[in-house]
């Protein structure tokens, strides 16, 4: 016998929400989200502000993700990753070395394994 299971609809947080929108408000009134999913993490929803500045938020599930643009005026959903949106993307000051962590502060680095 096999019970037939209704997903239960997640609620979005409103410090989601309050956050996404705030971002587009600070980035040009619009932006483009790019839904990645992370495994049992959920799923990476990238946000790509009007004036090309990245952000990104984490939720549940792929559903939470499609209402999450749903929900946010000036949000749309891209597809993929294509040219044009890449094209636009200019990460804010310090984001390579924020994405590099401790490495970012290096002077001296070890010689690559494969290099004789």
């Amino acid at each position: 016998m096999s019970a037939h299971v209704t997903p239960v609809p997640v609620k979005l947080s409103g410090s989601l929400v309050d956050s996404v929108k705030g971002f587009v408000a600070e980035h040009g009134g619009s932006a483009t989200a790019v839904l990645q999913p992370i495994g049992r993490m959920g799923v990476r929803v990238t946000l790509v502000g009007s004036d090309g500045i990245l952000g990104d938020r984490v939720v549940s599930d792929l559903g939470t993700a499609k209402d999450l643009i749903a929900t946010v005026d000036g949000l749309t959903e891209a597809d993929e990753w294509n040219r044009e949106l890449t094209s636009i993307v200019t990460p804010r000051k310090g984001h390579w070395a924020k994405m590099a962590g401790w490495v970012a502060h290096q002077t001296r680095f070890p010689k690559a394994r494969n290099d004789s």
